[in-house]
């Protein structure tokens, strides 16, 4: 049976009832699946259980039943975050960055391989590095995009990141802005905030959402997750506990029970920031033997507890049963 969340909202739960335990995922149990792809910063699993992984070698890749990878269309760039919108679309912000200096928000057909460009660019400036793209009830696309480069800036203090929004009519809209490499984005169950990674300021934001689709005052969601990469960079080389400590978020996503999931790409770990503010260790690989830069977290299966963790720097996603069920997405419901 799928699981239902109910009426759980992160933005607007009573959060003094009691919380669940939240189980630690032994590394050992983590297998490594989608052997071959390239560069899968991300995964989304299709309501009928289809695994699909961003694919620099095409623009999506299905995991087939035996194991192998159908790849289907071409993105160009580099596709990085994907999701579905409500008719199983797969939705690809593209970090086209320093390859061709194009990174759009790009929709794909599943059957046909058709690649659609929906946005490349706002004001007349060429998008350079879409991220990560979610869809709510609405039909409405909120995408990240981190910055428009160098990368290699953004990781110095710019902090020119932005979020924008993709209506159905086709109008875009820009809903946050000066934001330090805008990364991983979230929607509670009710769709009350947004919660957008900032990765090299190490923390999540959070944004009320105004019925008009326009975003309030942010808000830090949780504490500062760790170190900064400019902080701790008078120790390098680097040991294996300094490294576990460095707080660079990535993507994020909710569980059944309102924990934000949250990737510390440097550090080879996952967090999770309970309701109440808690940061709960979830899955760490210090030496990165098998999760390496974990970029995103994504749940899907019958019972919504099969984990999918990307990552750009290995050639396959890593998978393990998930001891909290994840949220289900809207083209998952």
């Amino acid at each position: 049976m799928r699981v239902h969340c109910g009426n759980i909202s992160a933005g607007a739960r009573l959060w003094g009832e009691t919380l669940s335990a939240l189980k630690q995922i032994e590394i050992n149990a983590c297998r490594a699946v989608g052997v071959g792809v390239s560069r899968p910063e991300d995964v989304v699993v299709s309501r009928n259980g289809d695994v699909w992984l961003s694919d620099q070698a095409s623009a999506c890749a299905r995991i087939k039943a035996d194991g192998s990878l159908a790849r289907t269309g071409r993105a160009g760039g580099a596709p990085n975050g994907i999701n579905m919108d409500a008719h199983g679309r797969i939705l690809i912000a593209n970090f086209g960055g320093p390859e061709d200096g194009s990174g759009p928000l790009q929709r794909l057909d599943p059957d046909s391989g058709e690649v659609e460009i929906l946005c490349a660019e706002i004001d007349g400036r060429h998008l350079y590095g879409s991220n990560y793209p979610i869809v709510d009830r609405a039909g409405r696309i909120w995408c990240s995009h981190s910055t428009w480069g160098p990368v290699e800036a953004a990781f110095e203090g710019l902090d020119d990141g932005l979020v924008f929004r993709y209506d159905p009519d086709g109008s875009v809209h820009v809903v946050a802005e000066d934001l330090k490499l805008a990364n991983g984005l979230a929607l509670d169950f009710d769709e009350q905030y947004l919660y957008v990674c900032e990765t090299t300021a190490c923390d999540v934001l959070r944004y009320p959402i105004a019925a008009d689709g326009s975003l309030g005052a942010s808000e830090r969601y949780g504490p500062k997750l760790g170190f900064t990469s400019g902080e701790v960079q008078d120790q390098r080389p680097l040991s294996l506990e300094m490294r576990s400590q460095i707080g660079l978020t990535d993507g994020c996503g909710f569980d059944c029970e309102g924990n934000l999931w949250v990737t510390l790409v440097l550090a080879n770990k996952i967090i999770a920031i309970r309701p109440n503010g808690e940061v709960v260790t979830m899955l760490s690989d210090p030496t990165g033997e098998l999760m390496r830069n974990p970029t995103n977290v994504s749940w899907g299966g019958k019972d919504m507890d099969d984990l999918y963790i990307g990552s750009v720097a290995t050639d396959y996603v890593v998978h393990v049963k998930s001891p909290i069920p994840g949220m289900p997405l809207i083209h998952q419901r």
